[in-house]
């Protein structure tokens, strides 16, 4: 592989942090990289053995992720400063508040959230019969039997 394509495949992982590759060893240019897709699987395979990257594997996709390690190396194989760090690594901020609901924000002033003894449910299940009483619920007198059969249709014929 050429070192210009190792070094264009080097400084993509370390600037975005994880990286995707089909699989696909045909293919003439990775879908974000003008390089061959066989050298990106092949120089990532190089990586991971070295525990460099971290590899997964799903729907016909390989998954790469850095490692602290991995960073560190490609900080110092492409002569970086400790300042550069990858996209990954960079804390967004919300320029919006979190929707309503989430957070513990609707649920407190309902009832208390969880197990809570107010609200509208608690009140719906003591409305019927309190704690104590089942309205509603089977006569005392219901026996079910079961007369074998398959399913719900007609008992097996003997045998």
């Amino acid at each position: 592989m050429p070192q210009a394509d190792r070094k264009t495949i080097h400084e993509y992982l370390f600037r975005e942090g994880v990286m995707v590759a089909p699989k696909n060893y045909n293919l003439p240019k990775h879908p974000h990289i003008d390089v061959s897709n066989l050298f990106v699987i092949k120089a990532m395979q190089s990586l991971t053995s070295r525990g460099y990257v971290k590899t997964q594997f799903s729907w016909q996709w390989y998954y790469y992720t850095l490692t602290p390690e991995g960073l560190e190396y490609l900080r110092e194989w492409l002569h970086l400063p400790a300042e550069v760090v990858p996209q990954t690594h960079i804390k967004q901020q919300r320029t919006h508040p979190p929707p309503r609901g989430m957070m513990g924000g609707d649920g407190e002033r309902r009832g208390g959230g969880r197990g809570g003894r107010g609200g509208d449910r608690g009140e719906y299940r003591r409305r019927d019969g309190g704690e104590g009483g089942k309205e509603g619920g089977a006569p005392s007198e219901f026996a079910p039997q079961f007369r074998g059969g398959y399913g719900r249709g007609r008992a097996a014929p003997p045998s």
